[in-house]
């Protein structure tokens, strides 16, 4: 080997060095900025920071809204329950509710939000709202998750939460968080995480026309199809509240659906359908102060196309009574 050739891949090896060594200096001192910052109002950061976060998705915004002292009672689930008002419950029970759902999404990613708003309380929640549609009657316990959800976001571990700001989007949060930390009076997200669909929907043309009524009078199977007579989302549940909410208020709720969506009588799918419903039905009758709230029924309501914008989603028509029904039930388990 010539002089030449041992000089070259001398400054090679030099360069390479000091690439690494620059990157993981840049990459320490982001993880470092994040982790003072916290991106997410995650609690983590060892600094008093601003309250609240700038407007974002709700997958990251239940960070901070899950761990705000101003709530004793939260909403869970998905669109399905959505439209319930926190508000509203706040009002008609007295208990300061925040909505804590998470669009497309089932139930794991739900009994994770369930088990960090329960370990951020100070003092025991005073009531939990949790929908329960079609996500929670599936037999696979490891069934994958139909949308990315940032699990590491609201693990135990801080490793795991280390190596999850260790990713594009959390750095460019990051960034983003400076300017709402830095502004006297950034825009914040809303605090009780209510999000009102029905603008979004008529938006896209969901309107009371007949070709949308036709439509909605097609079947639509949403029972889960699951005859095993195994629920692991229950046990899961079950254990979860047993675990970390002893005593506190559960109301759980079959979401108003169509009439078109209701199983049809004497098939598979209703036999599917019913025996969903009795796993958590059990699980109302066994845990002390819990109640099923089930709106996945033929009623009235539940005939009228126009009270729906596709056979799962409803307007604030049957929002507002759905919502006067859980505040009863919650204020009889007191």
């Amino acid at each position: 080997m010539n002089s030449s050739t041992s000089s070259s891949e001398a400054r090679w090896g030099g360069f390479v060095r000091t690439f690494l060594i620059a990157g993981a200096a840049i990459t320490g001192a982001l993880l470092a900025l994040s982790l003072l910052i916290d991106p997410y109002d995650s609690g983590r950061s060892p600094f008093a920071l601003k309250t609240g976060v700038r407007p974002q998705g709700p997958r990251t915004a239940a960070a901070s809204r899950g761990r705000d002292p101003a709530f004793a009672g939260a909403v869970f689930g998905n669109s399905h329950i959505q439209l319930v008002q926190p508000e509203q419950l706040t009002q008609q029970t007295g208990i300061p509710f925040v909505s804590l759902i998470a669009p497309a999404t089932g139930a794991r990613e739900t009994l994770v939000l369930l088990d960090w708003f329960l370990r951020n309380r100070k003092e025991p929640a005073k009531a939990l709202v949790i929908g329960i549609d079609r996500q929670w009657c599936f037999a696979d316990p490891n069934r994958p998750v139909d949308h990315p959800f940032p699990f590491w976001l609201y693990e135990r571990s801080h490793l795991a939460y280390l190596r999850g700001l260790l990713r594009f989007d959390a750095v460019e949060e990051s960034l983003r968080r400076l300017g709402y930390l830095t502004t006297r009076s950034p825009e914040r997200a809303r605090p009780d995480g209510y999000w009102d669909y029905e603008s979004g929907y008529e938006a896209h043309g969901y309107v009371a026309v007949q070709k949308h009524r036709d439509e909605l009078r097609k079947h639509l199977d949403i029972s889960g199809g699951n005859l095993t007579g195994q629920f692991p989302a229950a046990v899961a549940l079950r254990e979860l509240l047993e675990r970390a909410a002893p005593g506190v208020p559960v109301v759980l709720v079959r979401p108003p659906n169509l009439v078109t969506a209701l199983p049809v009588p004497g098939t598979p799918e209703a036999e599917a359908d019913a025996a969903c419903r009795g796993a958590y039905a059990r699980l109302a009758a066994e845990r002390p102060r819990t109640a099923l709230v089930d709106w996945r029924v033929d009623r009235p309501e539940n005939r009228e196309p126009d009270n729906y914008f596709d056979h799962t989603h409803y307007r604030r028509t049957i929002a507002v009574p759905l919502a006067a029904d859980i505040a009863a039930a919650i204020l009889r388990l007191r």
